[in-house]
């Protein structure tokens, strides 16, 4: 229920200021009648589905790996060794910009169902990946056709379930905004990322090596059932209260106007968001085979997984822990200073490299390069898809979301090929020492560079920074001649009027909500 206050209703700011009189087209957006159950499931079922993106896209690592246990030579001097892990990154590219359009011009919740079905359709027919009179070249062409669609319905999830999850916790209470965004899409991206790398080593355990067919199919059809569980709670949304009052979905988008208030910012974010997935994804796919190289050929795919899983488990403290951090410094601080320390361990990595991989220097191997992860995860993992999701209005955070997120895929894209290169470039080869140091000098020089990007070039990112984006991209069109009475839907434009100073009285006046 929303709460209306008319013209002679009255009352004090919680900071104990002056009363504010209401317009008639006020709208308080919190119903102080919501449980916190009614004002936090929509935060969790907008960002929960990138626990998909996790999955998804980490479990690709391994199935990497067992297909090249399985078919050899035939595998690894084709194309589709490539193929088959970069493919879901393009398609993520474009779900991105489609899903980004759609979710601000048309609706949040029905393109994020959309997204949402296709991930449960295309996780299923990878699974099922056949060639024509059972060819591997055929197999191979199908699983990255199935992969690229499925990408597309992973890139629905940024524009229209980051976006609305961001909006959502406008109903949280202050100070506690920023985690329960990361709670529920950086921290879900890393939960399934770890299930990725332990699931295929409980099905090897239960399969043995010699069903190896059977576990990767089974680790890319068990990826049906993370949006399978969503689909309820997502049939349930409605539209974020910020997309019924400031969406252009009923009127033409001023882009010259949208591009002079906004590109500077955006190629900002898109920069850093490009640089960390870069590094990220890339180096979450081919850890697997790092360790493998490690451990030796003798060593039994199971532990190779299980080092795996290990290594990956270091996403979540960092994560966790950014969460809180974002709330207590700030995302734009915390980002600039993680990514700072991720880049001087990373140094320190490449360094130690040609004594941590040896067998027996294995853990060492994995904490150094655990901590390395967390770092990134604490800052720009945490904080880069938040700055996206707050420093740009309601009416066109979907694209602005979906451009600096489609950056980081390209990113993640373009890693997933440039880390081979580097290592099989490297003096002595990809399993030689250089092989395994230069991915780690060139990406701490990128975590450098991204720490200047976020300390020189973001805004300050507060609390209400949604609310107040809102008013001042509503206050740059009105300078510009621009009607903003064309904003929002048909429920909000009857009867407005310039909503600027609506929109800060209502601010002054908005009672506190606890979670």
């Amino acid at each position: 229920m929303k709460v209306s206050m008319r013209r002679s209703e009255r009352e004090s700011s919680p900071a104990g200021e002056s009363a504010v009189d209401y317009d008639h087209d006020a709208v308080v957006l919190i119903d102080p009648q919501k449980s916190r159950w009614e004002r936090s499931w929509p935060t969790i079922a907008c960002g929960a589905g990138l626990f998909s993106d996790g999955y998804l896209n980490g479990v690709i690592g391994q199935v990497n790996t067992i297909l090249k246990q399985l078919y050899g030579t035939a595998y690894t001097n084709s194309p589709a060794q490539s193929n088959v892990t970069a493919i879901t990154f393009a398609g993520t590219v474009i779900g991105q910009l489609f899903f980004g359009y759609v979710s601000d011009h048309y609706s949040r919740k029905w393109a994020l169902m959309a997204s949402t079905i296709l991930l449960i359709i295309f996780a299923a027919l990878s699974a099922g990946s056949y060639g024509a009179g059972g060819s591997l070249g055929g197999m191979l062409a199908a699983l990255t056709a199935w992969r690229f669609l499925l990408g597309i319905g992973i890139g629905g999830e940024y524009p229209a379930g980051s976006v609305a999850c961001a909006e959502s916790t406008g109903e949280l209470k202050s100070g506690h905004r920023n985690r329960w965004f990361i709670m529920f899409t950086n921290v879900q991206i890393d939960a399934g990322t770890i299930l990725s790398s332990l699931t295929p080593m409980i099905l090897v355990l239960i399969c043995t090596e010699d069903h190896l067919r059977l576990v990767w199919r089974l680790s890319l059809g068990l990826g049906v059932i993370p949006p399978l569980s969503l689909l309820y709670l997502r049939a349930k949304l409605d539209e974020p209260e910020e997309f019924k009052k400031e969406s252009m979905k009923n009127t033409s988008t001023p882009w010259s106007l949208v591009l002079r208030f906004y590109w500077l910012r955006l190629s900002v974010v898109s920069l850093i968001w490009f640089v960390y997935d870069f590094s990220a994804y890339s180096f979450s796919i081919y850890s697997t085979q790092w360790i493998s190289i490690i451990l030796g050929d003798d060593t039994s795919l199971w532990k190779s997984f299980g080092w795996g899983t290990l290594v990956n488990a270091f996403y979540l403290p960092g994560a966790i822990a950014g969460a809180f951090i974002s709330d207590w410094i700030g995302p734009r601080r915390a980002l600039y200073t993680f990514v700072f320390l991720q880049g001087c361990v990373g140094f320190l990595m490449a360094g130690l490299y040609g004594v941590l991989d040896k067998p027996a220097n294995i853990a060492g191997f994995v904490v150094i390069y655990g901590i390395f992860l967390s770092l990134g995860e604490a800052g720009p993992g945490d904080n880069i898809g938040l700055v996206a999701s707050k420093t740009s209005a309601t009416a066109i955070r979907g694209q602005y979301y979906a451009i600096a997120a489609a950056s980081g895929k390209l990113g993640a894209f373009i890693g997933t090929y440039v880390f081979p290169i580097i290592q099989k470039n490297a003096p002595g080869g990809a399993e030689s020492t250089r092989g395994g140091q230069d991915p780690f000098f060139v990406s701490s020089s990128l975590c450098l560079f991204s720490a200047a990007l976020a300390y020189f070039m973001l805004p300050h990112i507060g609390q209400d920074t949604i609310t107040t984006e809102d008013i001042k991209f509503r206050e740059y069109l009105e300078e510009k001649g621009w009607d903003t009475r064309q904003m929002g839907s048909k429920e909000y434009q009857t009867g407005s009027s310039s909503s600027v100073d609506v929109m800060r009285n209502k601010k002054a006046v908005e009672p506190e909500q606890h979670v």
